[in-house]
């Protein structure tokens, strides 16, 4: 009897334990997505990365045959939103899209207030680049980007650029700039606003003089006539703005590094299956007409690439800030 009892305990484990493996196997096989996706937009709604991510989140849809729906999730230089993915359950549920500002410049600048790493994720890939360049008001006496550079040397302080705040883009390619002129505390003054919007009022309304960032934010005004570019980033002209010199041809190659650009991240260990689905997705995504269109509306250039070919460039990117941070003694003091 005793031994009769024992059997029937062994057999109900040895069945527990096989409807328990059953029922893994059977979640580790559930098709992915089963459900809805989320995007998360670390900055706010119609900039640059807002449109980036609804732009992948139209394309992408229709990939993977789930909705992708976009959450933007605002603060602090877009470490907020960062963060949130980061601390997300690592099931291809929750994505981010990644940013120069927050992926590269915050992590390099501001370890201790990122709390995060530049590669505490899991790569999926490159989205788009964002061309890059310096733009005047039209009623400007600064024609060239050698009119700009040289009444930096000579008037300093008094001469003042707009950005869309501290330590983006719109700041780290100017102080870039500055350090190639070796301009030391003699540099332009930066006033930051809340937004590229308002960096560009400030300078139709004159109270600066120049600013820098992605054109995408500038393009229609400069179109309207309103603004100037004087330069840009990208390796060779833009089709848009052919009369506009590059970097390179005014001799500042290493501004060729100023860039925007959007990828998408997701959170660390992610299962391979999972991975597999969001990169296969990617490719559908660049050969989307409607995510081409859409991106070439926000004076963006696709820029699709492998998580290989991401997790280099975006390593390349931290270690750019890092060391232009270095060379201006602007570290978080902490690290």
């Amino acid at each position: 009897m005793l031994k009769h009892i024992e059997f029937s305990r062994s057999l109900r484990r040895t069945l527990a334990l096989s409807l328990l493996f059953s029922c893994s196997v059977v979640g580790a096989q559930d098709p992915f997505p089963s459900r809805p996706i989320t995007i998360v937009s670390p900055f706010s709604a119609g900039g640059d990365a807002d449109l980036a991510a609804r732009a992948y989140a139209a394309a992408a849809g229709k990939a993977l045959g789930q909705s992708v729906i976009v959450v933007n999730k605002t603060g602090a230089s877009g470490v907020i939103g960062s963060a949130q993915v980061v601390a997300a359950k690592p099931d291809g549920y929750t994505l981010l899209l990644a940013r120069t500002g927050s992926q590269a410049i915050m992590p390099a600048i501001m370890p201790t207030s990122t709390k995060y790493k530049w590669n505490d994720y899991t790569f999926i890939g490159m989205l788009e680049l964002n061309p890059y360049g310096c733009v005047v008001s039209t009623n400007s006496p600064y024609k060239t980007f050698a009119d700009l550079t040289e009444a930096m040397k000579k008037q300093g302080k008094n001469l003042n650029f707009g950005t869309a705040g501290v330590l983006t883009t719109n700041d780290m390619g100017p102080r870039q700039l500055f350090r190639m002129l070796k301009l030391t505390d003699q540099t332009p003054t930066q006033l930051p606003y809340k937004g590229t919007g308002e960096a560009v009022t400030s300078l139709l309304g004159g109270q600066t003089q120049f600013s820098c960032g992605s054109l995408g934010s500038f393009l229609a005004h400069i179109k309207a006539g309103s603004l100037r570019a004087l330069m840009v980033t990208t390796a060779e002209r833009l089709s848009e703005l052919p009369q506009v010199p590059t970097a390179r041809e005014l001799g500042y190659a290493e501004m060729e590094q100023i860039v925007g650009w959007s990828a998408v991240f997701a959170p660390a260990q992610l299962p391979n299956n999972v991975k597999d689905r969001l990169v296969a997705a990617m490719s559908t995504v660049a050969e989307d007409p409607q995510w081409r269109a859409m991106t070439a509306q926000t004076g963006s250039l696709p820029f699709i690439r492998t998580p290989e070919q991401t997790r280099e460039f975006v390593q390349k990117q931290y270690e750019l800030y890092r060391s232009l941070g270095e060379s201006l003694n602007i570290i978080d003091a902490n690290n």
